[in-house]
């Protein structure tokens, strides 16, 4: 790309004078072919469903060009790629995966037992679940950081076994730092497989992969699709698709540092979503400069540049009020507050996956070391879904504890609302406690 120019963005100007398309475009962030996807990947989980192992090797070599041997990649892999990583690489893990570690654990519930009435006590217990399956993504780059912020919090909630899907490259294994990250972050298993019918395999469980009780971890569109059609009978994480990130300044934002947050994330995916909402045109017009002269000398500027005219916008409010009500409708999975009152900011703007507040905190950070966790819901999907927290690993289960006395005075009661439901025995089991009982 070159030119005066190369800056093409999907949306400039007043927010006031978005036209509804293109407000609709921004705030839905749904492909135009959404059918054909939900079909296509109906078609490839029934595939897997249907023939297991056999489906995911003809699946690779159809979408990675890779003729596999074996979809299991044994753990003396990991440790070879382990032990040839660059120690600086392997040291930075390292510490991610302990920053994650801390982080999680301080998160694990604790029971909770009540003495809701005299003889009634309910006791909510949490357990972790048996078996977590991880994706991690592949493709146009490699994410060992989506293999620890996978498997890292599975383990500090219990998890017994913790399997890893990732899409083979070249040499028919996901990448060394995937294999690395997996030994570093105490994976069980790990994987050769990628998309739809990846998350299907863990879901289904094939011959070579185990059934898992829970399938986390972000993708792509047809990842995220694919959760989306196994959520129920397995759990899901949250529908994690292309990054993005909505960014709100005001006078005192750096400019550079603004372009820099839009390009990282462009460069994740053409179909990341990247937003500024200003408080003045001085500063979405110094933002411009700052990302065209930055997308002109990218490395991944190809991927940028057409997720910044697919989806990018440089937009100027009339004020932070009307910032704040376009933040929770567009409900970002990343919002970055280069503003003066970022503090007071964040506790209005619920709406997000996570919010990074100042000219310091770089989404990057989170990415990577912060310990919070990068696996975020996006498309809006952040005004009803968390992201991915210890929580996701377990399952609460209640006690319920009745003597005698306490099942006498609930009897009456409990019996009327039986009867009023149209439930005679509901109401006798509940009667025939209702007087002291002797023993046979």
């Amino acid at each position: 790309m070159s030119g005066s120019d190369p800056l093409r963005l999907f949306a400039e100007g007043r927010l006031a004078d978005l036209a509804p398309d293109a407000r609709r475009h921004l705030l839905e962030r749904a492909p135009a072919d959404e059918p054909d996807l939900t079909a296509a990947v109906r078609t490839l989980l029934t595939e897997v469903q249907g023939r297991g192992d056999e489906a995911l090797i003809e699946m690779a070599e159809r979408f990675d060009g890779v003729r596999l041997t074996s979809l299991e990649v044994p753990r003396a892999r990991w440790e070879e790629a382990t032990a040839g990583l660059d120690p600086a690489v392997r040291a930075a893990l390292e510490r991610a995966a302990a920053n994650i570690r801390r982080f999680h654990e301080v998160q694990l519930p604790e029971d909770v037992t009540l003495d809701v009435e005299p003889g009634v006590r309910v006791t909510r217990r949490w357990a972790p679940l048996d078996t977590v399956g991880v994706y991690a993504p592949g493709g146009r780059a490699a994410y060992p950081s989506s293999v620890l912020m996978g498997v890292v919090p599975a383990r500090a909630a219990g998890v017994r076994q913790v399997i890893v899907c990732s899409p083979p490259g070249a040499s028919g294994e996901p990448s060394a730092e995937v294999l690395a990250a997996c030994a570093i972050g105490g994976a069980d298993r790990l994987f050769a497989a990628g998309g739809a019918g990846a998350v299907a395999a863990m879901a289904w469980g094939t011959r070579t992969i185990p059934a898992a009780d829970a399938v986390v971890g972000p993708g792509n569109r047809w990842v995220t699709e694919a959760k989306r059609q196994v959520a129920g009978r397995v759990l899901i994480d949250a529908p994690a698709g292309p990054s993005e990130v909505l960014v709100v300044a005001d006078a005192t934002a750096d400019a550079d540092l603004v372009a820099c947050e839009l390009l990282a994330q462009a460069e994740h995916d053409p179909e990341a979503a990247c937003v500024l909402l200003a408080t003045a045109p001085a500063v979405a017009d110094a933002v411009r400069k700052a990302l065209a002269s930055r997308l002109e000398a990218a490395p991944r500027r190809e991927v940028a540049a057409a997720a910044l005219a697919a989806s990018g916008a440089l937009l100027v409010a009339d004020s932070m009020e009307d910032a704040v009500v376009f933040a929770e409708a567009y409900a970002p999975e990343h919002l970055s507050l280069m503003i003066s009152d970022g503090e007071t900011l964040a506790s209005r703007i619920r709406t997000a996956g996570t919010t990074f507040v100042g000219p310091w905190a770089s989404v990057a950070f989170g990415d990577y070391m912060t310990g919070a966790n990068h696996v975020l819901p996006t498309a809006g999907r952040a005004r009803s879904f968390s992201g991915l927290s210890t929580q996701h690993y377990l399952r609460s289960y209640t006690v319920q504890e009745i003597t005698e006395r306490g099942a006498a005075a609930l009897a009456g009661d409990v019996a009327l609302l039986a009867e009023a439901e149209g439930l005679p025995a509901h109401a006798a089991a509940a009667r025939a406690r209702q007087a002291p009982r002797r023993s046979p």
